[in-house]
């Protein structure tokens, strides 16, 4: 067997293969996906976990081996007629471009396909190319744009309105 040390002063970068699955974010779930929002945002979360059990929307989580939740996302069904609007959809920091929101996305895209509907929606800030590169990557195109706000708790502990500006995009499925 082969052994390396490496000193403070040496670094590697490597290559790790982790499995993952998706499933449904349970309210268990929101103590370890502080990494997704705001406490706000996690109380709206719970929520919505609260519709999801009404079977008004979807929220999933793609998790580790060990069942904690590197990526999360929700898909609303009273939003637009005939479609599943995707919302929410976000992926752990130190993660982001490894493929975990494109497997999001695409489970999302699985579930509305399962309830009989052929379109997916989504909302996407226009100061977030990334993000909007992705859907485009993933056969969504831009119809609109739309405002949206939302109240964040801030670093200091206060609520702010949060005010954008959305592109709205679709995908027929």
């Amino acid at each position: 067997m082969l052994a390396a040390v490496m000193t403070a002063h040496e670094s590697a970068d490597a290559t790790l293969a982790v499995p993952v699955s998706v499933r449904d974010l349970l309210p268990r779930d929101l103590p370890a996906c502080t990494w997704s929002g705001s406490g706000i945002h996690l109380r709206h979360v719970e929520r919505e976990l609260g519709r999801a059990a009404a079977g008004e929307v979807d929220y999933l989580a793609v998790c580790t081996p060990v069942d904690l939740p590197v990526a999360i996302g929700g898909v609303d069904y009273q939003v637009s007629e005939g479609a599943g609007t995707l919302w929410q959809l976000a992926v752990l920091p130190a993660l982001q471009s490894r493929g975990l929101g494109t497997l999001l996305v695409r489970a999302a895209e699985q579930r509305i396909r399962n309830r009989g509907l052929r379109r997916a929606e989504l909302a996407v800030e226009e100061n977030n190319p990334r993000a909007r590169a992705l859907y485009e990557r993933l056969g969504y195109t831009a119809y609109g744009r739309k405002p949206d706000a939302w109240d964040q708790e801030g670093p200091d502990g206060l609520i702010r309105r949060y005010e954008t500006m959305c592109v709205l995009m679709r995908r027929d499925l």
